[in-house]
């Protein structure tokens, strides 16, 4: 959710990660050429695809639900929505980028890759704590809330927690 207050230092982890997840991408393409084992590899694709529905909810949900004006990006919400996806997890876009980061280190298995993954998976998590902090100043007490239900990016601890409310 953006505002006025926000400048090229709270881009700056969300670049950097960028950086690290397209090299990682573009070394396993390139360089990783040995056996891998192949059940890890279709976990990694499987990875993959979860991360793009994670990815993708956001750019679906916000206009309909988030108070979005019309014409406006889907970033520009107003209102806190706490379903779909957002009952799972309070941050799908940045936890489609961990999931990403994951997929590339089971598809390739590659020491490198592993090493380029980590600390783009480290500086999207320090993004989602600085989105955390963000969302508190935009929406208050109702997001507070949220935060108590709801986490940040364990999808799984999500999924168990949203079928058990």
């Amino acid at each position: 959710m953006p505002d006025d207050n926000f400048s090229w230092k709270d881009a700056l982890p969300s670049c950097i990660a960028g950086l690290f997840f397209i090299t990682q991408m573009l070394y396993g393409f390139a360089f990783v050429h040995h056996e891998r084992i192949v059940a890890l590899e279709y976990f990694g694709v499987g990875v993959f695809l979860l991360s793009g529905v994670f990815g993708m909810a956001p750019v679906i949900m916000f206009p309909r639900k988030g108070g979005v004006e019309k014409g406006k990006s889907f970033i520009h919400t107003t209102k806190l929505v706490d379903t779909g996806i957002y009952a799972i997890v309070r941050h799908p876009q940045y936890s489609a980028f961990i999931l990403w980061a994951i997929g590339a280190m089971l598809l390739f298995q590659d020491w490198v890759v592993v090493i380029l993954g980590l600390p783009a998976i480290l500086l999207t998590y320090l993004d989602m704590m600085r989105e955390d902090k963000h969302n508190i100043d935009k929406l208050g007490d109702a997001y507070k809330q949220y935060m108590k239900k709801v986490p940040r990016a364990n999808c799984i601890w999500g999924l168990i927690r949203a079928i058990s409310r």
